[in-house]
């Protein structure tokens, strides 16, 4: 105790808890679980003081996103205090023309904000370029998150003016609700219509919850550390960076790979959120239900990111007109839809790429399935479901090859590799030289392709111990990933959006 009170420096102290952007406070971090901890022992403390638990949990929310996003966390209340007012007059407004003009204001302002985060350069550039003139890009500090935050704010204005929801008039539970730092970097995109009732509500978690939320954590750091961040590192980097080195079995199995790394990656992130909601008495829906078991393009995006997809489709596919004005608007609508979609990921060329391609996936599999059905005796077996779901999977890898790739000359090298020097004859070497790398690829697929009973077997049965052994699992789970976690840190993909 003498040696640690002498080298103890509060300095060094102070240094770990400021901002530092190379060091942001993430679910995977050992700082995270420390704060984390003290914070629901406090937590617990105010379970009768509602009001006093709830400002603690927004000033450790505020805290946990100054740690990634410095003083952006003032303009974090700014977005709060802004939505409150504008929810408060569109619920005085009767006449439907200011009742326009109110939540126009708020579009307009929070997409304005998000443009210029994201994509004030890339515009800029673009312009330079037009008027053969100069310009010299800005730099600054991207609110992390800030996409999320944005459509959050959205969906609560436009619920407003729907009628789908009352506006709320207390600020405390309305600055909660969307300052809440499980969900606040990278989703799920959780409306306030959902949270706002589960907040008015205090809950507290039952045991089942706070068991399942543990379960939910050690999932989530299994998939991130254990496979999306070795598969990442290893192997799927060094085939993004130069393809041309690489034959094209290899090429495809980095594209394969990144799949698994982004859904091991993103769904990770999503269980922990949800997990850490849960140990707090909240509620959240899945983000994630095995998309790669999906059967074509529409039931991908059911099962992929389902709290943006869902967002696009009632905030933006549905306004545009949806299905209801004929096939070829119901096209336009997908591909713009999927387009805007592609752009909210970045201000980057490949986003949109990426974006219209599944945009065309979608129009695609609507106007065949206009055209040809399979007979009646064939739908539903088990070769034509195996074949849809080997098709689908082999389309969203594709997908995910444009969305990962730098530019579009990587993807030509990408396909010149596979298709004039494929190589499957390398499959027993790659094994055995990539022998880890080929075990978290087999993982991440196992990991997902399991019956979903599974899952929720395990689940019950982790509910079903004695507290002490839950302990004990939590405990060798975290030192498992502590030692298989690499020497720097690995923020989540979806940070950056």
């Amino acid at each position: 105790m003498t040696d640690f009170i002498n080298t103890f420096d509060p300095a060094r102290l102070l240094d770990l808890l400021r901002y530092d952007a190379a060091s942001p406070l993430l679910f995977n971090t050992g700082l995270f679980l420390l704060l984390f901890a003290g914070f629901m022992a406090v937590y617990h403390i105010l379970r009768h003081r509602p009001t006093l638990r709830m400002v603690a949990t927004i000033l450790f929310s505020l805290y946990f996103y100054y740690k990634s996003s410095a003083e952006c966390c003032l303009l974090l209340l700014g977005i709060c205090l802004n939505d409150y007012l504008a929810g408060l007059a569109l619920g005085a407004l009767r006449r439907p023309v200011w009742r326009r003009v109110a939540v126009g204001y708020v579009v307009v302002a929070d997409l304005g904000m998000l443009c210029f985060f994201k994509y004030f350069n890339l515009l800029g550039d673009l312009w330079a370029r037009a008027t053969a003139t100069h310009f010299d890009a800005l730099t600054f500090l991207v609110p992390a998150g800030i996409s999320f935050i944005t459509f959050r704010s959205i969906s609560y204005i436009v619920d407003i003016y729907r009628g789908d929801m009352a506006p709320e008039r207390n600020l405390l539970h309305y600055t909660f609700s969307l300052t809440f730092f499980a969900p606040l970097l990278a989703g799920p995109v959780v409306r306030a219509r959902d949270f706002l009732p589960q907040i008015k509500a205090h809950p507290t978690a039952t045991p089942q919850m706070t068991a399942e939320g543990f379960f939910l954590i050690m999932a989530g750091l299994v998939k991130k550390v254990l496979i999306a961040d070795y598969i990442s590192s290893g192997f799927v980097d060094r085939i993004f960076d130069n393809p041309s080195l690489y034959s094209g079995f290899e090429v495809v199995t980095g594209c394969i790979g990144f799949t698994l790394q982004l859904y091991c990656d993103f769904s990770g992130y999503s269980d922990m959120a949800i997990g850490l909601a849960l140990l707090m008495g909240y509620r959240f829906k899945d983000n994630f239900r095995a998309p790669f078991k999906s059967q074509n393009p529409q039931e991908f995006w059911r099962r992929w990111h389902i709290s943006l997809s869902s967002w696009l489709r009632d905030y933006l596919y549905i306004p545009l007109g949806g299905s209801r004005r004929g096939k070829w608007r119901t096209y336009l609508n997908n591909l713009l839809t999927m387009a805007l979609g592609g752009l909210w990921h970045g201000a980057g060329w490949m986003y949109l790429l990426w974006g219209v391609y599944h945009g065309l996936l979608l129009a695609g599999h609507k106007a065949l399935r206009g055209v040809w059905r399979l007979p009646e005796a064939m739908r539903g077996t088990l070769p034509v479901r195996a074949a849809n779901i080997a098709v689908t999977f082999a389309l969203v890898v594709v997908g995910f090859a444009i969305f990962r790739a730098p530019s579009v000359d990587t993807l030509s090298a990408m396909w010149t590799q596979i298709w004039g020097d494929f190589h499957l004859s390398v499959a027993p070497q790659f094994v055995t030289s990539y022998a880890m790398i080929t075990a978290a690829i087999a993982a991440g697929l196992l990991i997902h392709f399991a019956p979903s009973r599974w899952t929720l077997t395990a689940t019950r049965a982790f509910a079903a111990t004695p507290a002490a052994a839950q302990s004990l699992v939590l405990a060798v789970v975290l030192f498992m990933v502590i030692q298989a976690r690499s020497a720097d840190l690995v923020p989540f993909i979806y940070l950056q959006y």
